[in-house]
């Protein structure tokens, strides 16, 4: 092969190799974009959230385009997710309850655009919801506190919606659960005394509450808002927390045996690859410790090794999707039998709770 021959050949590879066929070519990036309810160093749910994004970034990394905007509230939702969608997104991610319907609105229009919305439960051909199972958390929480002779617990709790109702009923059975185990005497009707915030976030009540819970000699605090500031307060007054959706010991609060955490990030990943591999389909997704969507945090150093070993115990069955939190006989403060023996709360029942289960002291306000 004389040396014109070579340099032919070798012009000719380099422009196959510069336009590969179309079966070899690169896939497309997609694009995904998240409106988020408050700013991403919130110290509990947008924190959260944009934990899972970075999970995200992590594991897809060039595959994708990430953007997002913070504080979205409802009275902006439609602008910013139309905005994206007007940008050519593939995906938005739409990140609590007050975006769902701005968000249905938007998909509507942009048929082609995936949406997903966090919390809610409406759908549409191209919109999914998605949310996790925190309770499995919280019961996981309860029982530990439970194993340790906590029997006085004061909850800081949120709105007196499902959710956290739910929350508050799976805590309480894994409380009675443990206690029942330490051997330890309690009164069954009064373990967990529920005061409320009526608000996700708000540091100055939620710190009032715990330390007025406090002073009625409580002997746990437990946190359901979105920022610590209930498991610092127990802290300062030298009264052990439990944590909830962000770790609160990173955040300062020490004295926190455990916190449940959401963990977005999985999901995140599944929706998008979903979308690569033109899977995708819109589902009603409530996820647990059977995909990752919740983690607990490490142990603080006072949780006894015995303690730690049974409550992961749970944590395993709960991975392998074995979920017997809400089986009966469960019965209300009042002592209405809701739960009958042999059977377990339904999806839905868990979805439009609005009943506290024996063992809380306290009521659901209007």
């Amino acid at each position: 092969m004389n040396r014109r021959t070579l340099l032919a050949i070798t012009a000719i590879l380099s422009i196959l190799l510069a336009f590969p066929p179309a079966g070899r070519a690169q896939a497309k990036r997609i694009k995904v974009a998240f409106a988020l309810l408050w700013t991403i160093d919130d110290q509990g749910w947008t924190t959260a959230a944009y934990n899972g994004i970075e999970y995200l970034k992590k594991q897809l990394g060039d595959q994708i385009t990430v953007s997002y905007t913070e504080k979205v509230r409802a009275a902006d939702a439609e602008r910013v997710i139309r905005g994206y969608a007007r940008k050519g997104y593939d995906i938005i991610f739409g990140t609590t309850f007050e975006h769902m319907d701005p968000m249905l609105m938007v998909a509507r229009d942009f048929p082609k655009t995936v949406f997903e919305h966090c919390s809610g439960y409406k759908t549409a051909p191209n919109m999914g919801n998605y949310f996790a199972r925190m309770y499995q958390g919280e019961f996981l929480s309860g029982y530990l506190a439970g194993l340790m002779g906590f029997k006085n617990v004061g909850t800081v709790a949120t709105n007196p919606i499902p959710e956290p109702i739910r929350g508050i009923n799976a805590f309480t059975i894994g409380l009675l659960k443990g206690l029942r185990e330490s051997g330890r005497s309690y009164d069954a009707g009064h373990v967990n005394t529920v005061v409320w915030l009526k608000a996700w976030r708000d540091p100055i009540n939620e710190t009032t509450l715990a330390e007025t819970l406090i002073s009625r000699k409580h002997d746990l605090i437990r946190q359901m808002a979105d920022t610590p500031d209930s498991s610092l307060a127990a802290c300062a007054k030298g009264v052990p927390a439990i944590g909830y959706g962000a770790d609160a010991a990173k955040y300062g609060a020490k004295c926190v045996l455990v916190s449940p955490v959401w963990n977005w990030g999985p999901y995140f990943v599944k929706v998008v690859r979903q979308v690569q591999q033109h899977t995708w389909k819109p589902e009603a997704y409530w996820g647990g410790f059977d995909h990752h969507d919740i983690l607990l945090t490490a142990f603080n150093p006072s949780v006894p090794p015995a303690v730690r070993q049974k409550v992961l115990a749970q944590k395993a069955l709960l991975e392998k999707g074995i979920d017997t939190i809400f089986a009966g006989p469960l019965y209300d403060q009042h002592g209405k039998l809701r739960v009958p023996a042999g059977s377990k709360a339904s999806d839905k029942e868990l979805l439009t709770m609005r009943w506290l289960v024996k063992g809380v002291r306290g009521s659901i306000p209007d």
